[in-house]
């Protein structure tokens, strides 16, 4: 299981990241851009993934992701709960939901400095 600190740590580490607090929801953003999301009691983390894909990550483990909710059916997006997750995981999670949003030649810079 990962805390909401381990999130925080690895979140705001991220080059053109940032924390903000949107209707008693910590998220995180590039631009306007969010990436990643706490649900208000802070169990379950939703994180920018290819709605392409979503539903067979799902249907492969249940017991780690979720489908977003109806009104972000349309986003690239998925739902993992926080209990089923270990910092590894999370971190590549996190990784990968802000690479969705930022250039490419910001993610390879960071990734050539913090291979995984």
């Amino acid at each position: 299981m990962v805390s909401v600190d381990e999130v925080r740590a690895v979140a705001v580490r991220l080059p053109r990241a940032y924390e903000v607090l949107v209707r008693d929801r910590v998220k995180w953003r590039v631009g306007q851009i969010v990436f990643a999301a706490l649900s208000r009691d802070e169990t379950i983390i939703g994180l920018g993934y290819p709605k392409e894909e979503r539903a067979a990550r799902v249907a492969a483990e249940p017991g780690v992701f979720l489908m977003p909710p109806d009104s972000d059916l349309r986003y690239n997006w998925i739902c993992a709960r926080m209990e089923a997750l270990d910092a590894d995981r999370m971190r590549e999670l996190v990784e990968d939901a802000w690479m969705m949003c930022v250039p490419k030649k910001v993610w390879t810079e960071y990734l050539a400095r913090n291979p995984r």
